[in-house]
Order: structure tokens, then C-alpha cells, then sequence
């Protein structure tokens, strides 16, 4: 599997899992939804918005990538999300919407990403003002562990409160191969 394909996979996995995490939330309350967990986050809710925030501000610097992606044109127009900002989406339905927006964009994005694309030094700054130059690649790799990451506390915040998400491995994903193909 080379880069690109990678990228796409880690993508597809992206969407799939927070689909799976969208349909378990629905089979919760709201008060369950914004319940205090003593979690990172604190809710199940405000763990789903980090998720959206943060994507949005990591799309919002790989859109700077001299690449110019066309396919991230709707995220250059959005205004930049505070990650302080956890009450984002107060309910389900608006939350899920744009969860599900995001991830259809990022596949598509995900397409249109070029081998040579991942060698560039991408020019940003965090959301304290340090300026780094890294590896683009490198960056997607951050991007999409952070999502798996934080995917893995709120399942088991829906653990807790008796909501199975079912499988979560990318195992699930992968292709079968014949015997002696890879």
C-alpha cells in the first residue's frame, strides 16, 4: 500500500467509525448525551464537538498546503472554530449533519491528495502561535491518530453508559487477500 492509498484508507475509517459513533449517540437521550462523565471533555457531546473542532482547524491549515486543494474550499470559508468552543453543537441532529458534511469532505479531499503533495513542509501555526514547518505527511498521520485517539474515549463513555458501538478496528476495513498476494 503506498502513501496516498493509506491516506484514503485512514479517511474511509474516519467516516465509518464516526458514523458508528453518530448512530450510538442516537440511541441515547439528549441529558445522556450532555451528561458530566468526568471524562477529558466531560460529555459524550462535548468529546463528539472536540472532534469536529479540532478536524476543522486541521483542515482549515492543510488548506494552506501549496497544493491548494480544491476539495477543502469549503472549510477556507468557514469561520475558525475556538477549541476551547465544546458547546459548539448543542444537540444531536445539527452535530451529526455536520460530522457527516466533514467526512464526506474529507474523503473527497483524501482523492485529491498526490504522492509528491506528502513530501511538502506545511507552513502553519497552533492554536498557541508557535509556527512550525512540518512534514505533511507526518501531519496526516497526527490528524487522523488524534481522531482515532479521542474515538477511543468517548466508546468507552458509551460503554459506560451501556451503548455497544461494536467493531472499531481498522482490521474491519481491510481488505482480504488471497493466500501468497501480500
Amino acid at each position: 500500500m503506498n502513501r496516498t492509498d493509506l491516506v484514503r484508507q485512514m479517511a474511509a475509517y474516519n467516516q465509518w467509525m464516526n458514523d458508528k459513533l453518530l448512530l450510538a449517540a442516537a440511541r441515547l437521550d439528549p441529558a445522556a448525551l450532555a451528561a458530566d462523565r468526568q471524562a477529558f471533555f466531560g460529555s459524550i457531546l462535548r468529546t463528539l464537538n472536540h472532534l469536529v473542532i479540532a478536524d476543522t482547524i486541521w483542515l482549515q491549515r492543510f488548506a494552506r498546503h501549496p497544493a491548494a486543494h480544491a476539495a477543502l474550499d469549503p472549510v477556507r470559508a468557514l469561520p475558525a472554530p475556538d477549541f476551547a468552543d465544546l458547546d459548539r453543537y448543542t444537540d444531536l441532529p445539527a452535530l451529526a449533519a455536520h460530522r457527516r458534511w466533514l467526512d464526506a469532505l474529507i474523503v473527497g479531499w483524501a482523492e485529491s491528495i498526490a504522492e509528491p503533495d506528502l513530501d511538502v513542509a506545511l507552513h502553519y501555526a497552533n492554536s498557541r502561535g508557535v509556527v512550525s514547518d512540518k512534514n505533511f505527511f507526518g501531519l496526516l498521520a497526527h490528524f487522523f491518530n488524534h481522531q482515532t485517539h479521542h474515538r477511543g474515549q468517548v466508546t468507552t463513555l458509551f460503554s459506560q453508559a451501556g451503548v455497544d458501538v461494536g467493531v472499531t478496528d481498522l482490521l474491519a476495513l481491510l481488505p482480504e487477500q488471497g493466500q501468497g498476494q501480500g
